[in-house]
């Protein structure tokens, strides 16, 4: 029976999706469980699997072609059809019996790859290394639990860049077709269309600004002993993964929420949600804006396993790779541009979350110490709160903890 393959709903919101890549062409056989397809949501990219074996009848919407959740992208025929035969098919929605839907590949945390003897690959990177002739064991995987996925065999084909395609992506700048008039007073401009993910980070900013009632706490905090500590910690670590100041800002922020757990909170209109893990979402900046991966139980989590697990979440943020459930929930987020020479700034409350903490640059400068003035290493901080959930009292008493681990940071490892 004839299957026809509907674009899934592959994250909280989602409207739309681009076809990236076809990786089956029409009339070429596909088994249950392969990956067909690559789809581009606002801030991923997905490997959409066959839900039966069969051949690719039609592909009804082609590469680089945007599909609305639900639309029918292809048509899965079984061994002894012709589409030909078929009803026709169209782009617009399903036919009148609703039919078994391709499947999207589980996510990454749920699932440890197809192995490949003892490597564990995605079977997208499985096909790629057979096509090229390249032993799978001889890479190094990128992905969760060092598995393999295809930007790794992708770089170890010869020639990578000269075979490889292009694929459209969602962050690359689109002109628009037809040009909106043009502002007054302003001189030539060329009119770049928005990419999903900078269109679903203006709608849930505009929601927060609009619906979150902000206030601001900041505090100065002394981090010469964290400093110390750190550069104690890496003599023991090698180059590739040496503990930055961001790793342990997200282990202190974790310490705080452990100090005071009050604050872990999200505000919904039926009621305050107590969470009972601590999530840190950590600001990510990518080609196409920003995104914030999470780091599950932070507070349970080593400096050194915070840092190994963000490395490699930023990391695949930078090459659009995240799969839902690592940017998505989160009670609590952290903004760090003192790479910039920020001395300061204030942060736009990520909802659902209630906080965000925004991180500026460290700098020395004088500052009083009883009757003494001397040199230190500041870091400001500024906390962002909503006001529905957590009072000006709580906060303060969140900011407070997060200061005295930073300026106290045996408390880090404890």
């Amino acid at each position: 029976m004839a299957i026809d393959i509907v674009l899934p709903s592959l994250s909280a919101g989602m409207q739309d999706g681009l076809i990236a890549r076809w990786l089956k062409a029409e009339g070429e056989r596909a088994e249950k469980g392969e990956v067909i397809a690559e789809i581009e949501t606002d801030k991923a990219t997905m490997e959409l699997e066959a839900a039966s074996s069969g051949r690719l009848g039609r592909i009804l919407i082609g590469e680089g072609k945007r599909a609305a959740v639900n639309q029918i992208i292809a048509v899965l025929l079984g061994d002894n059809e012709d589409i030909d035969d078929l009803p026709a098919r169209s782009s617009a929605g399903a036919v009148s019996a609703p039919l078994p839907e391709a499947r999207i590949a589980p996510p990454a945390v749920a699932y440890a790859g197809t192995t490949l003897g003892r490597v564990a690959a995605s079977p997208l990177a499985r096909r790629m290394a057979r096509e090229n002739g390249i032993d799978p064991a001889s890479l190094m995987g990128s992905g969760p639990r060092g598995r393999i996925v295809r930007i790794d065999v992708e770089r170890a084909t010869p020639n990578a860049s000269a075979t490889s395609p292009v694929l459209p992506t969602l962050t690359e700048p689109v002109i628009a077709s037809s040009v909106p008039p043009i502002p007054f007073g302003i001189g030539e401009y060329e009119a770049v269309s928005h990419s999903g993910m900078r269109r679903v980070i203006a709608r849930r900013l505009v929601e927060a600004k609009n619906t979150i009632p902000h206030f601001y706490l900041t505090s100065d905090c002394a981090i010469d002993d964290l400093l110390t500590l750190r550069a104690q910690m890496n003599e023991l670590r090698t180059a590739s993964g040496r503990i930055s100041i961001n790793d342990l800002v997200i282990k202190a922020a974790a310490v705080a929420l452990q100090t005071v757990p009050d604050a872990n909170v999200i505000w919904t209109e039926e009621a305050l949600l107590r969470l009972k893990t601590i999530d840190i979402s950590v600001a990510v900046a990518t080609e196409g804006g920003l995104i914030t991966p999470v780091i599950r139980d932070a507070g349970s989590k080593s400096v050194g396993a915070i840092s190994c697990e963000i490395s490699a979440l930023a990391a695949r943020a930078r090459e659009n790779r995240l799969k839902p459930e690592e940017y998505q929930g989160g009670g609590l987020s952290i903004s760090n541009l003192g790479m910039y020479g920020l001395h300061s700034f204030s942060a736009i409350v990520n909802p659902p979350q209630s906080c965000i903490l925004a991180i500026g640059a460290a700098e020395r400068r004088p500052v009083v110490r009883g009757d003494n003035i001397v040199p230190a290493t500041m870091m400001m901080s500024t906390l962002s709160i909503d006001h529905r959930s957590i009072d000006g009292a709580l906060g303060a008493a969140l900011l407070k903890a997060f200061k005295e681990a930073i300026e106290e940071p045996m408390r880090l490892l404890l």
